[in-house]
């Protein structure tokens, strides 16, 4: 039987954080999702800016624990950590799952990110416990949940996530570069999207800045949809939105999805902001 599973979204940019007065309602923060089941320590999906404010709904008494799979390395994705008290106590544990560098441990890359000069501490001096787990194109089980990741197009070594949780499945494909002719999808981003319950999905650019932008590494709001039609799954989550989209620019961007979803027989479209907290229920 299906238990309770709540998605959260925490941060929901892509490339810089953008506070700004005409961002208000979706939010600034970079990639950061939280996915929680009864019972079970919660999942963190990326680690961007809006885990600081996720942290303040966490106990800072040492207990914490809870495990994260971060799509890849870039800034947007990982620049939260240094910014997250509840691993800074003793006895609390966070386990990291992220793709690594050729030559370089995973912990090791982090260390460079999380240093003199560019930040006072390293990562070995919070008080907590981070345990690293290099990833890529496996098979493997954390609390509560069975994980698939599987390589995506991106720039650089990145995976996307299939989570297999408390009787449903969620796809997270946070940063997907789009082919030139945004025509097809790649097979193992099918894999791990295949009848999903949520995709969440790179949606962060339009079609004329595809044009201009068709090497950076994303992918369109419709190639978004295309994806979820695809692979069949049944809630699209339009995700890592561009910091010079305001407000406006995506509701604009969220009706135009829908009307292509309705078209090509996706059922649900939503646009993630933070605050959002999607149930997952049949």
């Amino acid at each position: 039987m299906a238990g309770v599973v709540r998605a959260r979204f925490w941060g929901v940019r892509g490339s810089c954080p953008c506070p700004a007065p005409e961002n208000a309602r979706y939010g600034g923060n970079t990639a950061a999702v939280v996915i929680e089941a009864d019972g079970e320590p919660p999942l963190m999906l990326d680690l961007g800016t809006g885990i600081r404010s996720f942290s303040a709904t966490q106990p800072l008494d040492g207990t914490f624990v809870a495990t994260a799979l971060v799509s890849h390395l870039h800034w947007d994705h990982v620049q939260g950590l240094p910014f997250f008290p509840p691993i800074d106590r003793e006895g609390a544990r966070l386990d990291i799952y992220a793709p690594g560098q050729e030559g370089e441990r995973l912990g090791d890359t982090f260390g460079r990110l999380m240093a003199p000069p560019f930040f006072p501490i390293t990562y070995e001096e919070l008080r907590g416990k981070i345990t690293w787990h290099e990833v890529l194109d496996d098979d493997f089980a954390v609390p509560g949940a069975k994980v698939k990741a599987r390589p995506v197009p991106h720039c650089g070594a990145t995976a996307g996530y299939r989570i297999e949780i408390g009787g449903y499945t969620i796809a997270y494909i946070s940063d997907h570069q789009g082919p030139e002719g945004l025509d097809r999808v790649d097979d193992a981003v099918l894999e791990l999207c295949d009848g999903a319950d949520l995709l969440i999905h790179d949606a962060q650019y339009t079609n004329e800045e595809f044009e201009v932008k068709a090497h950076w590494g994303h992918c369109t709001v419709d190639y978004a949809v295309l994806v979820a039609r695809e692979a069949g799954a049944r809630h699209l989550v339009l995700y890592h939105h561009d910091p010079a989209h305001g407000d406006d620019d995506l509701d604009r961007l969220l009706e135009g999805a829908r009307r292509t979803a309705s078209r090509l027989g996706v059922d649900q479209v939503s646009s993630a902001y933070e605050g959002l907290e999607i149930e997952l229920h049949r």
